[in-house]
């Protein structure tokens, strides 16, 4: 039996570990390995660890949870029930845990874009989210890249980072006539046109090339075509969601289900590493205040 059960091995998960173990909860955190932000060399904007590659900010953590007695397993979750106020889980071996807390931290997959020759630019110059890595790609020409309404948002945003930034809709064309005006006056170039390609070299994009044979030069592209929850775990137990595809969660990331939490990206819309560790360690606090209650006589 176990105080908490800690469903993923992401910065949310693992600052919740930190936190909890050091508040004497035996705590079992199990990590499946995948990570939004495989794909990326840097971590960036992470107070005092900006620009570590994340692999080796995940090898720092486990070695602060080394100290401690947290158990930690990697391997998967497929199963999870609440029963008796008590959590059960079980790992892709048939393994069943109990625990009194719960907290999910599996955060989402993004649907990346489905362009012929992108692979080896993902994550490297080709991102979800420009304030992650806008910086690395200031001044150079940048590309937006959604069908419909996505891309248009994000269009605006990359002014932030560049002067020349190209909104590609790859073959729709329906974009509204107030939209289109308002990336006029901001000097956004829209293509409309399919997308045969992309090409660069080593891992820098350099150009995208229409279908025709026409190439407009893109040394960065932000993409906004949506995400997915990483586990249906929340699902399978109840949880509530929002109109955008996540937890819906409380102040200290509580869930509609007692003694049920989520935290990171699964859980928010405003997706930062920094953003999900917070969210983790609030999340820790609460799970102690909730046990100190239940534990006090």
């Amino acid at each position: 039996m176990y105080d908490v059960t800690i469903i993923g091995g992401g910065p949310a998960g693992l600052s919740a570990a930190l936190l909890l173990t050091r508040c004497m909860r035996k705590v079992i955190l199990f990590d499946s390995g995948e990570y939004r932000n495989a794909y990326s060399n840097a971590m960036n904007g992470f107070i005092s660890r900006d620009g570590t590659n994340p692999k080796e900010f995940l090898k720092l953590v486990r070695a602060d949870l080394n100290k401690y007695k947290v158990d930690l397993k990697d391997r998967r979750i497929v199963k999870a029930r609440r029963d008796n106020n008590l959590f059960e889980v079980t790992d892709s071996d048939n393994n069943i845990y109990l625990s009194r807390k719960l907290l999910i931290a599996t955060g989402v997959k993004d649907r990346w874009p489905q362009i012929p020759g992108i692979e080896p630019f993902n994550g490297k110059s080709v991102h979800h989210c420009p304030y992650c890595d806008g910086w690395e790609s200031r001044n150079k020409p940048l590309g937006a890249y959604g069908k419909g309404r996505d891309g248009f948002g994000l269009s605006l945003s990359l002014k932030t980072w560049s002067s020349d930034v190209t909104l590609f809709m790859d073959g729709i064309r329906n974009l509204r006539k107030e939209d289109a005006a308002v990336l006029e006056r901001n000097h956004i170039k829209v293509v409309t046109a399919p997308i045969e390609r992309v090409e660069g070299e080593g891992t820098e994009l350099k150009r995208i090339v229409l279908k025709g044979g026409a190439t407009i030069p893109c040394e960065a592209l932000f993409f906004s075509t949506g995400h997915e929850q990483r586990s249906n775990l929340s699902i399978e137990l109840g949880c509530d969601f929002t109109s955008k595809g996540v937890v819906r969660t409380y102040k200290n990331q509580q869930t509609n289900i007692p003694g049920l939490f989520v935290a990171g990206d699964a859980a928010r819309e405003m997706q930062l590493v920094i953003v999900a560790a917070s969210e983790g360690t609030k999340a820790g606090v609460m799970i102690n205040k909730e046990l100190q209650e239940e534990f006090r006589l």
